[in-house]
């Protein structure tokens, strides 16, 4: 929707009785002329700073599906180039040392892609609404059971490994998401060590509170925290990457799947520079999954939302893996598709 501006400039009426008076007069026609440039260029500006709101609302309407009013939540409109929610997010996630952390790193590479065009194509058929478009979400930084040498609990994979996982997103035209896990390091010293990374437009980050843990606990065996203000270190980190590189919003991800892995969640940053994605990351029953979205995910709304599907541990027994049309009931429906 367009928006007509209009600058109004008013000039006292002046009365030219010398040549004194007819400099002054010049000046300030010299003046006027410099305000109204400054005002055409602040018009301009705001121009191609700005959404189409009327669009962006009934998109994040539809996305909500929620007739309570707890959502949409009420957050400042993103910057232009967002991806959510005019896209939903399909993402295999793993790591290239693993064939056991998640898909990513489960097959090679071809057949991997093969699979994740798959089901980019299912959800496609199953909402045209939306666009689903595919990504990469690899672990980037693990929590490990031994301290390490500098007795952090956690390994950061070699720059070659992330390098390796963006040349794969590029023929496909694919995200790239590195996730973190902190064990008894911090958000903000691990977020800080992917600042170039961040720089790209197309990477962006995830974080586990499974692997955070406050009191020196080894990870793994019990679950781990994070605070909001551990969260908007992360959010305030990305937000100065896209102001000071002109980038589109970045997507946070942070996997949830207790009540105590998120606390204090109403104050959790939005802002326009990043899109926060509360991700329900529990496997087991569909009954179980959905449980867990409802509880975690809805009742603590902060933006946007992501359901995790598991190959495996969502397809034991009696138990079947969610299929599109049965998570595009929920409320709300996710933005962002895991698999793992």
């Amino acid at each position: 929707m367009k928006k007509h501006i209009v600058v109004v400039l008013s000039l006292s009426v002046l009365t030219l009785l010398s040549s004194c008076n007819q400099g002054k007069a010049a000046d300030e026609k010299v003046e006027i002329e410099k305000v109204k440039t400054a005002s055409v260029d602040t018009v301009k500006k705001k121009a191609v700073s700005t959404i189409d709101t009327v669009d962006y609302n009934k998109r994040m309407i539809a996305l909500s599906n929620d007739t309570t009013g707890r959502w949409p939540v009420k957050t400042p409109y993103p910057l232009p180039g967002a991806i959510l929610p005019y896209n939903r997010i399909i993402a295999f996630y793993g790591n290239l040392y693993s064939t056991r952390m998640g898909v990513l790193g489960e097959y090679p590479r071809a057949v991997m892609i093969e699979k994740l065009k798959g089901e980019v194509a299912k959800w496609n058929a199953a909402d045209p609404t939306v666009k689903a478009i595919p990504a990469f979400h690899y672990i980037a930084v693990t929590a490990q059971g031994a301290p390490g040498k500098d007795n952090m609990h956690r390994m950061r994979m070699p720059f070659k490994q992330i390098d390796t996982v963006i040349k794969w997103a590029k023929p496909i035209d694919a995200l790239v998401f590195l996730d973190i896990q902190v064990g008894h390091s911090t958000v903000k010293k691990e977020v800080s060590e992917l600042v170039e990374y961040l720089k790209l437009p197309n990477v962006h980050l995830g974080i586990d509170p499974e692997f955070s843990m406050k009191n020196g606990e080894i990870p793994g065996k019990k679950i781990g925290t994070f605070d909001a203000a551990d969260l908007n270190d992360a959010i305030d980190i990305m937000a100065k990457v896209v102001r000071e590189n002109n980038l589109p919003p970045k997507v946070f991800v942070i996997h949830r799947f207790t009540q105590g892995m998120v606390t204090n969640y109403k104050n959790i940053k939005t802002l326009p520079e990043v899109q926060v994605v509360m991700h329900m990351d529990g496997f087991g029953s569909k009954v179980l999954k959905k449980s867990t979205y409802l509880t975690y995910i809805k009742r603590e709304p902060v933006q946007f939302t992501g359901f995790k599907l598991f190959y495996k541990n969502d397809n034991w027994n009696d138990w079947k893996i969610y299929e599109p049309e049965e998570l595009l009931k929920l409320t709300p429906r996710p933005s962002y598709i895991q698999f793992q």
